[in-house]
């Protein structure tokens, strides 16, 4: 029977393994023992903040390590992600914060906040820019994280990398409960499972050295995973697969987890107007949601990504508004390096060494960006994103591209790919779970069958131990079969039937039984009704 059905009975697991894989205790050792080694390495050849992390880090992600080995009951695992959220995110971060000078990402975010609330706008006029440091290049939506120390808080509490990390732990806790399938889990449990894996995730190198050091990106990346979950599945989750096998309305499985084009315009927007670097994610998100829901569903997205960043960008800097010259000095120019002060983000990549060798070399690396940046256009045209993991994988490759060819450009970027990298490897339950579904050239064959199932058989089918998929069958073949009984009634009473909508089972008798008298059998057709 669970041939028929294709399902998977439940299987005993090993104590502290996660049913959805990339979390597990083995796995979690496995990968802070890595995390240790890296951080490790930072510890002995870098300087100033990143040594001072990788310092802390490397001995908590080694203590996280051999806790998730020493226990094997999920308290341990719980444990070890407890220690490694202390080790390599909340110890180097409060050390940071009490006794080293703030980095210059902290210092450009207080700064902002102040002038915000003095002059109504984040930003000084091209006339006050007089350092590197004078500039801002981040979007008037990043100003909130420093409003705490603008107005007064002292110490941690008022730093904006402790109210960076508490929104990325918030945003990635929303994110990973909103992309958990919806079959078979209790809410409190995917709440849980929710926290553990943002836990995870803001342990890990890729998010916990620049929280604790203060780079504003991870913000940006959070928002990024709130937006890929709220697309939804893709189309085996909707349905697509018993309808391809000709079972329209036999089968009617739960969507792995319901799509929010609304909630995804809500993130995209609040992230393009934090920073430019997320730009990019609206045209990919919109070929996307174009080629599943239609070109209105995409416009729709669209508009509600443009309004949303325009009212938080008009919310967070009113005054400057007015001032077009200010945003182009400090948001387009500036990180391009085509100012007067250039910027510190200097890392030794193809486009930064392009734009060190001069200004023809500053203007080819633009062109250059320029053109990866149309040629990444047209692959997403051509080859369009069909759900939310292909999104991801081309915001990838399309930021990955960017951070390259970048004019000012630095290794910390590549926290974009990496980030979301690492949300398709905590999210492949997935596709594990559409996969579930029986395959298409399989389900073709159990339309006779099912639609004859007696009441007693789907009982049976719905019995404990199977899963939603079993009992979505079950209720069908119930009721298909209370059909089918009602037809063969009325085919002893000499009636026929003849349905009018296509897929329903024909019953009709044969008037001409023959002259030898036998009572001819009944004749059952599957497909389109209509005289024969």
């Amino acid at each position: 029977m669970s041939a028929v059905a294709g399902l998977n009975p439940p299987q005993a697991r090993e104590p502290g393994l996660d049913p959805q894989p990339g979390l597990d205790r083995r796995r979690i050792a496995a990968w802070y023992a890595a995390f240790a080694g890296y951080a490790a390495l930072l510890a002995v050849f870098s300087r100033h903040a990143d040594q001072s992390w990788g310092i802390w880090a490397s001995g908590g992600y080694l203590l996280a390590a051999i806790t998730a080995v020493s226990y094997r009951r999920s308290r341990g695992r719980d444990a070890a992600l407890l220690i490694g959220a202390a080790g390599a995110l909340a110890g180097p971060l409060t050390w940071l914060a009490i006794r080293a000078p703030a980095t210059a990402d902290v210092q450009v975010v207080a700064r902002a906040a102040t002038l915000l609330l003095r002059h109504g706008s984040p930003y000084l006029g091209p006339g006050q820019l007089s350092a590197w440091r004078s500039y801002d290049p981040y979007l008037p939506a990043m100003t909130v994280f420093g409003l705490f120390r603008a107005a007064g808080f002292p110490g941690v509490i008022g730093d904006p990398r402790l109210w960076i990390a508490v929104t990325c732990v918030a945003l990635l806790t929303v994110a990973f409960g909103l992309a958990a399938p919806h079959q078979g889990r209790r809410r409190a449990g995917r709440r849980h499972q929710a926290l553990r894996r943002a836990v995870f995730a803001v342990t890990t190198p890729v998010l916990a050295l620049p929280l604790a050091v203060g780079i504003t990106d991870p913000p940006v990346l959070a928002l990024f995973c709130v937006a890929l979950a709220c697309l939804g599945a893709g189309p085996a989750a909707r349905g697509a697969v018993p309808r391809a096998a000709g079972l329209r309305g036999l089968v009617s499985p739960h969507r792995i987890r319901p799509s929010r084009p609304a909630g995804a315009a809500l993130a995209i927007g609040i992230a393009c107007a934090m920073k430019i670097t997320a730009w990019p994610a609206v045209p990919v998100i919109a070929v996307m949601i174009a080629a599943r829901d239609g070109r209105r569903a995409a416009w729709r997205f669209v508009a509600a990504s443009a309004v949303t960043a325009g009212t938080a960008i008009a919310a967070a800097a009113p005054a400057a508004l007015a001032k077009p010259s200010v945003f182009l000095h400090n948001i387009v120019l500036y990180p391009l390096g085509l100012t007067r002060h250039l910027t510190p983000a200097a890392s030794p990549l193809p486009g930064h060494l392009l734009a060190a060798t001069g200004t023809a070399g500053r203007w080819a690396a633009t062109c250059l960006l320029l053109v990866a940046g149309l040629a990444v256009a047209a692959w997403i045209l051509l080859r369009r994103p069909a759900g939310d993991r292909a999104v991801a994988w081309r915001l990838a490759a399309g930021l990955c591209v960017m951070v390259v060819l970048a004019p000012a450009t630095r290794w910390g970027y590549f926290a974009y790919p990496l980030g979301l990298l690492g949300w398709l490897g905590l999210t492949g339950r997935d596709r594990a779970v559409a996969g579930r579904l029986p395959a298409p050239g399989r389900l073709t064959w159990l339309a006779p069958a099912v639609a004859r199932l007696t009441p007693a058989m789907a009982g049976l089918l719905a019995a404990p131990g199977t899963n939603g998929t079993a009992t979505a069958l079950a209720r069908s073949g119930a009721m298909r079969a209370r059909g089918a009984g009602e037809r063969c009634r009325a085919l002893r009473a000499g009636e026929e039937r003849w349905p009018r909508r296509s897929g329903r089972i024909v019953i009709r008798r044969q008037r001409d039984a023959g002259r030898s008298g036998h009572q001819a059998a009944p004749v059952i057709q599957i497909g389109k009704a209509g005289p024969t």
